[in-house]
């Protein structure tokens, strides 16, 4: 079991799988059934585990599931959290026992392993164009009526050959669509609204396709310089609301709603007040957030922006960090160096280097917390360069296990097909999968 709402999902698959010697992190030296590992009484701290270990805090992931929807239903907005971040079932099925509209995809085949596990409404935000994903997503709307698919266009090009594969497939519904505004020198969308216009009237032309509403991805606009990304957010979300609005004046819409989404993990509140905002249309407005990060947060890139968005919100509790890695200590080779046995293949980069959290010799009471002269400077493929401060260069021994905190979950999450649910004193509860 998960020790989270499963949310209706077929996760028992999950439970029943037999975990062979050799899954990263798990100490394993004999086959074990994934459901068992919550009565294993392992606890991280005694380095009952393997290392590294990729582990996530159940009682933030409460917090931060419990917050995001506490969020939503005051600024009136849905949620699709996007799911690239973890590709977990077990997560999915959480987000959506917590109030999660649908789940946000970034590819075909991620929508496919979520729709395998029983996930019933998928929002693709990206463009559908190679002719194998098409025909394997028009294949899973034709075979299960009950699933719901929205992806997005940004061309005309791109609608044509939706459509003519919505022909060739014979698919007895529409297609949905959402149109993409993009920005100037980012990836792909429309870079006009008048280009966007363009593909929406195309959309509503095409026969086996709908305009849905309209799409964009405001996370792109984040700098060093805060005033003015915020300034650049608010034209960016001015120009789509402009957009739906001349779509909607044109009549181009037909189905019983309209769908305005946005939001990424960076600005996701500055989404919800514009769009809630935006007034009368011919049909109900359904204002769709796409934050995936917010359910582990993290210690470095979104825990700096999610403060400030605490800030614009009036402060209160805001997200926490969920996820952690887990090391030890391999190498003490100078006297303010340790080696980590961590690296590149464990936990994210991109985005900034892991933060080092704690220190725990395993015998001992408690893991001691870190002040910011202990940080790692340097990864490899396996090993971490943990720079300790001058004064403690005794104070660290081979053995000795290190705390870490990332930046940037979702590079994180693609590096383990399994990651542990721990309580707040590190005994593990369970677990989850991921599929990358």
């Amino acid at each position: 079991m998960t020790a989270l709402p499963d949310g209706g999902l077929a996760l028992s698959q999950l439970d029943e799988q037999l975990l062979q010697s050799g899954v990263k992190g798990l100490p394993l030296i004999a086959p074990l059934r994934q459901h068992m590992i919550g009565i294993q009484h392992w606890n991280v701290l005694r380095a009952d585990t393997g290392f590294p270990v990729a582990l996530l805090r159940t009682s933030a992931l409460r917090h931060n599931l419990d917050w995001m929807r506490g969020f939503c239903e005051r600024h009136g907005a849905l949620l699709a959290p996007h799911g690239k971040t973890t590709m977990s079932p077990q997560l999915f099925g959480a987000q959506l026992a917590n109030g999660a509209w649908g789940i946000t995809l970034a590819s075909a085949t991620q929508v496919q392993v979520a729709a395998r596990f029983g996930v019933r409404r998928a929002l693709l935000a990206n463009e559908l164009v190679a002719p194998s994903d098409i025909r394997a997503l028009l294949h899973l709307l034709r075979d299960d009526p009950g699933f719901e698919l929205i992806a997005l266009a940004d061309s005309p090009d791109g609608v044509a050959r939706l459509a003519q594969a919505v022909d060739a497939a014979g698919l007895a519904r529409p297609l949905p669509l959402l149109v993409e505004l993009g920005l100037a020198g980012k990836r792909a969308g429309c870079r006009t609204g008048e280009e966007a216009l363009a593909v929406a009237r195309a959309i509503a032309a095409a026969p086996g396709l709908q305009l849905a509403g309209i799409e964009g991805y405001e996370g792109l606009l984040v700098s060093g310089d805060r005033d003015v990304d915020i300034e650049r957010v608010h034209a960016f979300l001015d120009a789509m609301v402009a957009l739906v609005r001349q779509c909607d004046a044109e009549g181009l819409f037909t189905g019983s709603q309209i769908v305005l989404s946005a939001g990424g993990s960076s600005y996701f509140d500055l989404v919800a007040r514009r769009f809630a905002a935006i007034g009368a249309m011919s049909r109900p407005v359904l204002p769709i957030l796409r934050s995936g990060c917010y359910l582990t947060n993290d210690h470095g890139h979104y825990f700096d922006l999610t403060r400030e968005l605490d800030e614009r919100e009036g402060g209160g509790p805001g997200l926490r960090p969920a996820l952690e890695v887990w090391s030890i200590v391999l190498s003490r080779p100078e006297p303010t160096l340790a080696i980590l046995g961590m690296g590149k293949r464990d936990a994210s980069y991109d985005i900034g280097l892991p933060r080092a959290l704690m220190r725990h010799r395993p015998g001992t009471a408690a893991p001691e917390t870190l002040d910011t002269g202990w940080r790692i400077e340097k990864m490899n493929d396996q090993h971490a360069y943990l720079r300790l401060p001058e004064d403690a260069a005794s104070a660290l021994r081979v053995g000795d296990l290190i705390g870490c905190g990332i930046s940037h979950p979702c590079t994180t999450f693609d590096k383990w097909a399994v990651l542990l649910l721990v309580d707040d004193a590190y005994n593990v509860e369970g677990a989850v999968n991921t599929f990358f």
